[in-house]
């Protein structure tokens, strides 16, 4: 009996661990049913299976339908991809690296490009998914031509871009354009995904980074790294005639992105200006902009329109973190009279640090041209050596509320308040003159470690009763 026993618990023993090995290797991610594979080694005359992969994006972009992953193994591939076919909710098509291989779509074999060049072009398809590829070395030298990693046109919609790494994409023409990741509806798109990759090193003449234009209704920007090129890092933009109707960027998300060293300085397009926003909304509606750290760039994040009598609407700025810009930290409203400007748009709850570096007279929070019933309230502000913590230096500023700040007070050092064109050189004074700013604050936020740039406050600060 006992022998039996024995016998049978360690039969039992064995299953479990048979069973748990079992889940193990069914938890590991499976690779796609519908898979077609393209390799450096390969050849399009294959079956394009892991062991008889195709030789060429092209080929494979060709053979996806509706439901493949076309899984590409490592080494560098001097070719476009074209996608030629949607897929579906239940059936996407995913052009992506197999498993962790490094995946290099490079340019440098296109000559003499002469109109828009993309290594990825995504036009008029539905579900279509880029992820895990390097795109990178692709330069053009007309003016007319506009070199690009990543281009989505038409009414694509539900598309995602995300874990890419686009770099070294430029014009070498002074008035040229380039951009990183570019998203164009001419038509109707919605449901736009760019999340997690890292857009870098671009020279982009009059261009943008990651830009969204025209008629795109949803979307998102998160968790990605936009550093190191001469124009702005994430733009929005509307009314620049992209689309037929609906001509501008809404409902959408900017989070968690980290967007830094931005700046036009040095671009022929530009001369020696400071004028790349990190993160920009040029006519776009209903977006927020959110945990964002934003740093290093000529402006750090900036709402307004270009087009005279159009306006940046309803735009959400909360919980960033914006320091050491070269002009100023957050910027609403047009840079001059014949701009448009911003309405219905908040500002709160973010910390806002030793911008205007370059002491331009930005300070830590510009209000331009045209301002109106917007909110700005609950933020943490530190002055730079120009001392200006508010720069307003035009009168259409209207019924916009200013309440509920902390500005960084410095012994030995004088703040700068200017409204409607008035400078107020002590916060009282501003505070009697302007009727805003009653319930806010002039004392010592008291960071954790602002060298470091922790913006973490200390339990005993006095700025948490004011922006709670």
């Amino acid at each position: 009996m006992r022998i039996w026993y024995f016998i049978l618990s360690a039969c039992i023993l064995v299953s479990v661990i048979i069973a748990f090995n079992d889940d193990k290797t069914g938890a590991k991610e499976a690779e796609p049913a519908n898979s077609l594979y393209v390799a450096p080694n390969g050849n399009d005359q294959n079956e394009g299976t892991k062991e008889k992969p195709f030789r060429t994006l092209g080929h494979a972009a060709k053979k996806a339908v509706p439901g493949t992953t076309v899984m590409i193994r490592e080494g560098t591939y001097h070719e476009t991809i074209d996608v030629k076919e949607s897929g579906s909710a239940e059936k996407p098509i995913t052009f992506q690296n197999y498993e962790n291989e490094k995946v290099v779509i490079s340019g440098e074999s296109v000559k003499d490009a002469e109109y828009e060049t993309p290594l990825i072009h995504i036009h008029n398809q539905q579900y279509i998914t880029i992820s895990g590829l390097t795109i990178q070395d692709l330069s053009v030298s007309s003016e007319e031509a506009t070199a690009m990693g990543i281009y989505v046109s038409g009414s694509s919609s539900h598309i995602t871009i995300k874990n890419n790494h686009v770099r070294d994409i430029k014009t070498t023409a002074d008035d040229g354009n380039a951009h990183g990741i570019a998203v164009y509806g001419s038509g109707s798109m919605k449901d736009i995904k760019i999340e997690d990759n890292t857009v870098e090193k671009l020279t982009l003449g009059a261009s943008e980074a990651v830009v969204l234009n025209g008629n795109i209704d949803g979307f998102t920007i998160r968790g990605s790294v936009v550093r190191d090129n001469n124009n702005i890092g994430i733009d929005l933009i509307g009314y620049e005639g992209t689309a037929a109707q609906n001509d501008f960027v809404r409902n959408g998300t900017v989070e968690n992105n980290t967007v830094y060293n931005n700046s036009t300085y040095g671009n022929p397009a530009y001369g020696d200006d400071y004028s790349a926003g990190g993160i920009y909304v040029d006519g776009g509606q209903s977006i927020d902009i959110k945990k964002n750290t934003v740093y290093g760039n000529d402006i750090g994040i900036e709402a307004t329109s270009e087009h005279k009598g159009k306006y940046a609407d309803d735009i959400q700025i909360t919980d960033n973190t914006v320091y050491k810009n070269a002009y100023t930290g957050i910027s609403i409203g047009g840079y001059d009279k014949k701009r448009g400007g911003t309405s219905h748009s908040v500002i709160a709850h973010n910390i806002i640090y030793r911008n205007d570096t370059k002491g331009l007279d930005g300070g830590q929070l510009l209000l331009q041209y045209d301002t109106k019933t917007n909110t700005i309230e609950k933020n943490i502000i530190t002055a730079s050596d120009s001392r200006i913590f508010i720069a307003n230096d035009f009168t259409k500023n209207e019924g916009n509320k200013v309440n509920h700040n902390v500005y960084h007070k410095e012994a030995g050092k004088d703040g700068l308040w200017i409204w409607k064109k008035n400078e107020y050189d002590s916060f009282s004074s501003y505070q009697n003159a302007t009727n805003q700013d009653h319930e806010s604050i002039y004392a010592d936020p008291m960071y954790r470690d602002e060298k470091s740039y922790d913006f973490t406050l200390d339990p005993d600060s006095p700025a948490w009763p004011v922006i709670k």
